[in-house]
């Protein structure tokens, strides 16, 4: 299981030291949430801060982006050269052009479903991504409890990827804890994305290590 903490619930005040910390804890990729305030209810961080917190990193970027007008952020994060760069597929119309965007930037695109977001609906550009990434919360604020359907949807995304001879990775993100992690990788899921179950604990390299099944 790959880790990614999402720094979304790291202490602002002190995000290099917390950024350098969970890179030294051990975590696989740093999970930036960038939320603009109408894809979500919810405004984080643009440009200048994600930078900030590359500069920080000793790990690759995993920039999730929850916003309207996917392309304009693309453009305006690409620079930055994230290992992945994922995209709400509810809110983009024209999902194969973004990939192919994303790709001609060095990146790997990947694509975002909410809960309530059926896995076929990416059936046919399945071949085109490098990862999947399934919300297992409603998106928009940290701490939410793990929406148990998920994991028949990581079953189905699983079949589908394999089925196909695919390489995708399936990442969860969500009320990830030590209590649901064996599930979630029985189920066939690669990367968990983590909150506040890792930047809420007393040790950062302890809270990595439990998900780490």
């Amino acid at each position: 299981m790959l880790i990614a903490p999402s720094i979304l619930s790291a202490n602002f005040g002190k995000l290099h030291e917390e950024v350098q910390a969970i890179c030294n804890a051990g975590c696989d990729l740093v999970h930036i949430d960038v939320m603009d305030g109408h894809f979500v209810p919810n405004l984080t961080i643009g440009p200048v801060v994600v930078s900030a917190a590359a500069k920080a990193s000793s790990k690759p970027l995993d920039i999730h982006l929850m916003v309207q007008n996917n392309t304009f952020f693309t453009e305006l994060f690409a620079p930055l050269k994230p290992k992945y760069l994922s995209f709400h597929i509810e809110e983009e119309k024209h999902p194969h052009r973004l990939i192919q965007k994303i790709k001609s930037c060095g990146i790997s695109p990947a694509i975002v479903l909410n809960p309530h977001t059926s896995p076929k609906s990416i059936e046919y550009i399945l071949e085109e991504l490098d990862m999947v990434l399934l919300m297992s919360v409603n998106p928009g604020f940290g701490g939410q409890s793990f929406i148990p359907s998920t994991l028949k949807k990581i079953e189905i995304l699983r079949k589908m990827i394999d089925s196909a001879g695919l390489k995708t990775l399936i990442e969860v993100d969500g009320g990830v804890t030590d209590k649901n992690i064996h599930s979630l990788k029985n189920a066939g899921t690669d990367i968990v994305v983590a909150g506040n179950y890792i930047f809420g604990s007393s040790s950062y390299k302890n809270a990595i290590d439990s998900l780490r099944v």
